[in-house]
C-alpha cells in the first residue's frame, strides 16, 4: 500500500498570500504546501482522501486512472472545493464519494447541479455514500474504518486503513475513538503551527503528544501553516519517528 501526500498545507496554503516571512520566501520545495489531500494506492485499488481547491494542480502530473473511492473528512472548502474537477474521471463511471451524513447533506446543497433529476451534459457524476464511524467500508482490497474526531465543536471523520491512520483538522479525540487506532504503524495527523492556541486545530506539541498516545512506529504531520516554521529547521527539533510531511512524499505501508 502506498500513500502519496498531494498537499500538506492548511486552508490558505503555503506560501500565504501577501506574506513575506522566511517560510513564505523559502526556496526549499518542502516549504511549498498545497491544500491537504492524499492518494492511497494498492496494486488494484486507488482512493483519494479529500479533494480541495488545488486538486486539479495536484492530479495533473499523475496517471489518469479511475478512483475507486473518494473519502472526505468534512465539508470545509479546503477539503471539498475540487470536487467539480473530478468530472474527467467520470469517463470511467460514477465517482463514489464517502463522507459523513452532514457532509453528504451539505454537498447536495453546495453542488445542487450534480444531484437533480435532469443532469445537464458534462456535469460530474457523483454517487454519495454515508460513512458512519466504526462501520467498515470495503473498497477494492481495502477495508476502511471511519473514526470520529472533533474539529473544535464540529464532528468530522478520520480514517484507519489497515496499518495506516489518516487524521486531519483534529482538535480532540474521545478515548473510545482512540482505541480504534490501536496497533497503527503509520499515523498521519494535523498540526497547525508551533504556538498560539487554536480553537479547532492541534499545535505541534499536541500532535507529538497524540502520536505518543497512539504509539505508532512513525508519524507524519500535515495541515500546516507557514507558522509551522521552516521544514528543515522544525524537523530537526522533532523526535526521529515524527516528521513533517511534504507535498509529493510517498510512503510504503
Amino acid at each position: 500500500m502506498r500513500l502519496t501526500f498531494l498537499g500538506t498545507g492548511t486552508s490558505g496554503g503555503v506560501p500565504s498570500i501577501g506574506c513575506q516571512c522566511e517560510v513564505c520566501r523559502s526556496t526549499d520545495p518542502h516549504d511549498k504546501r498545497l491544500r491537504c489531500s492524499a492518494l492511497l494506492e494498492t496494486d488494484t485499488t486507488r482512493v483519494l482522501i479529500d479533494c480541495g481547491p488545488d486538486f486539479r494542480q495536484q492530479i495533473l502530473p499523475l496517471d489518469f486512472k479511475p478512483f475507486d473511492a473518494v473519502l472526505l473528512t468534512h465539508i470545509h472548502y479546503d477539503h471539498v472545493a475540487g470536487i467539480d474537477d473530478l468530472r474527467p474521471f467520470c469517463v470511467f463511471g460514477n465517482v463514489n464519494i464517502y463522507a459523513s451524513k452532514s457532509t453528504v447533506e451539505a454537498l447536495r446543497i453546495t453542488m445542487p447541479y450534480c444531484f437533480t433529476d435532469h443532469l445537464y451534459p458534462g456535469v460530474p457524476l457523483l454517487s454519495l455514500h454515508e460513512a458512519v464511524p466504526h462501520i467498515p467500508i470495503t473498497v477494492g482490497d481495502l477495508e476502511i474504518m471511519p473514526v470520529e474526531v472533533m474539529h473544535g465543536k464540529l464532528p468530522i471523520l478520520g480514517y484507519r486503513i489497515g496499518q495506516l491512520a489518516y487524521i486531519t483538522d483534529m482538535k480532540t479525540m474521545a478515548p473510545g475513538e482512540a482505541a480504534l487506532l490501536e496497533g497503527v504503524d503509520t499515523l498521519v495527523v494535523n498540526a497547525l503551527r508551533l504556538t498560539k492556541e487554536h480553537h479547532s486545530h492541534q499545535l505541534l506539541d499536541d500532535a507529538v503528544a497524540f502520536a505518543r498516545q497512539v504509539g505508532a512506529r512513525r508519524t507524519y504531520i500535515i495541515h500546516c501553516t507557514h507558522n509551522i516554521g521552516l521544514h528543515e529547521h522544525t524537523n530537526a527539533t522533532l523526535p526521529a519517528d515524527i516528521r513533517l510531511a511534504y507535498d509529493g512524499l510517498t510512503l510504503t505501508i
